[in-house]
This record gives structure tokens, sequence and C-alpha cells, in this order.
């Protein structure tokens, strides 16, 4: 018998209310001691679906030929990690490029020695299908803002069994002076489809993290696409002007906002 049943035997959640603010697990109920069977159901199916989420096949192809109908070209990568189980298992591999790989990025610079400003890349990191849902409309609003500053844009570089670093060989392959990475995030309970962008200004191999700014959970019920590449093109602009990204460069973007637009936060009274 469902949870939801007239004779359900769950106990009824005064916090209910809150689940409509928000997809965590809250406010779940209890039948005795235990979760309610819809709520376990519910459970079982969300970690089904964040293990297929890391073990979906990268599907570049689908990827390059919506970038071809946009007349922009990319380059169909591959890290040093040759599987999914060598990737799982020995993250390291997947921040290099394979050696196929970088003599493919050597070749392309040597026919435009001159560089570029950005240069792109999208790896499938442990959520493809975060890539396949969001990469295409997140790279139109960075391509068409980085574009109207007047930078020179890369291929789009697509690297299989991708981590966040692999981006900084790419960009210095490309002889790119700033790089941004769209790659999938370890999926969530409640968010198998989660997007994240790493940007790096004066990208080379052995950087750490703390030379990185992340922008995190770009998917439709999370961070929104327009909001997203308007922080990524702030972030971008000010690396420009100080030559330096990560720590030392904070997110301090005015945020645009109609007056009264919202909700607001709940928990301050009006006014606060």
């Amino acid at each position: 018998m469902y949870d939801d049943s007239p004779l359900s035997t769950a106990s009824e959640n005064p916090w209910q209310q809150l689940r409509n603010l928000t997809p965590a697990r809250i406010a779940l109920g209890r039948a005795g001691t235990s979760m309610p069977t819809r709520a376990q159901l519910d459970f079982q199916f969300a970690h089904a679906q964040a293990r297929d989420a890391v073990h979906l096949p990268f599907d570049h192809a689908a990827l390059a030929t919506g970038l071809a109908s946009r007349q922009r070209q990319s380059l169909l990568l591959h890290s040093a990690a040759k599987d999914r189980d060598t990737y799982l298992q020995r993250p390291d591999l997947g921040r290099r490029l394979s050696n196929e790989s970088a003599d493919l990025l050597r070749q392309h610079r040597a026919s435009n020695p001159s560089g570029y400003d950005l240069a792109i890349v999208v790896a499938d990191g442990l959520s493809a299908l975060a890539v396949h849902r969001n990469a295409l409309p997140m790279l139109e609003r960075i391509e068409e803002q980085a574009l109207a500053e007047g930078w020179s844009l890369s291929p789009v570089a697509l690297v299989s069994q991708g981590r966040v670093a692999v981006a900084d060989e790419v960009a210095q392959l490309l002889g790119a002076r700033m790089v941004v990475i769209l790659i999938g995030e370890r999926p969530g309970l409640s968010s198998p489809d989660s997007l994240g962008l790493y940007f790096t200004w004066a990208p080379r191999v052995g950087l750490n993290d703390s030379y990185r700014n992340c922008i995190s959970n770009v998917r439709l019920e999370g961070l929104s696409y327009g909001m997203a590449a308007f922080r990524l093109m702030y972030l971008m602009r000010e690396a420009c002007k100080r030559q330096l990204s990560g720590v030392e460069l904070k997110d301090e973007a005015q945020v645009p906002n109609l007056a009264g637009a919202g909700p607001g936060n709940f928990l301050l009274g009006d006014g606060l």
C-alpha cells in the first residue's frame, strides 16, 4: 500500500511546507521508526540515477554535430585515462591528455601560432548527462558574450574521460591566455545533471585548484544559463584587468534584480 493512501501509517510531518521550497530530502515523514515506503523508493531511484550519470558514455558526436550546426569547429580529444574504470580509479590520468590528443593540439597550434584569448573545453567529468543536457545552451551564451568583448575563441575541445585540470593542458597547447571548462559535476541525489564551469587565467600544466574560479550547479533547476554566463563574464573581465584568477579573484558581480521581485529570503522579515 502506498504511503499517501488513506490507510497509510506514515505520520504527518509539520515541516511538510518546506518541501515546496527545496528539492532536498527534508520532511520525509515516518512510518513507525522507519522512513515511509515512498521516501525509501524515491531515495533508491535517485541513487540509481546518480550511478547511471557517472557511467553514461560521453556522446561527443551529438555535441560536435550541434556545434557544427552553429558553424563552430570542435576538436575531439581524450585524456590519458583509456577507459571509464581507469578514469574513476586514477584521477591523475584524467587531468592529462593522451599523447595522441596532445599531438593533435600541437598540429592545430602550428596553423594558428598567435593563439587565442579564450580556450573553451567541454569534458564529461563525473556526469556526461549534465553535459548532454546543458553544454550547448551554456556554450551559446558564453560565446555570444565573449565575441561581444572582441575575444578570439579556440575551437571547442571535447575531452572524453576528462577532469578539470585537463583544461590547463589544452589551453597551454593552444596558446590561450585564459580557459573555461564545462564539466559534469559529481551527481547528487537530487541533481544528477549539474554542470560546473571552471575558469583559469594564464593556464598551464601543474596549477592547483586555488588558481581556478568555479561556478557550480548550472542546470534548469539550479543556476540558470544566463546567470552563470553573467558571473563568468564578470570573472573573465576582471581577470583581464588584474592578470589573475582563483582565490585572489572574488565574484563580486552586481546581479541585476527587479525591486520586489521574487519571494526574498524567508529567514528574514519584511524590511530586513
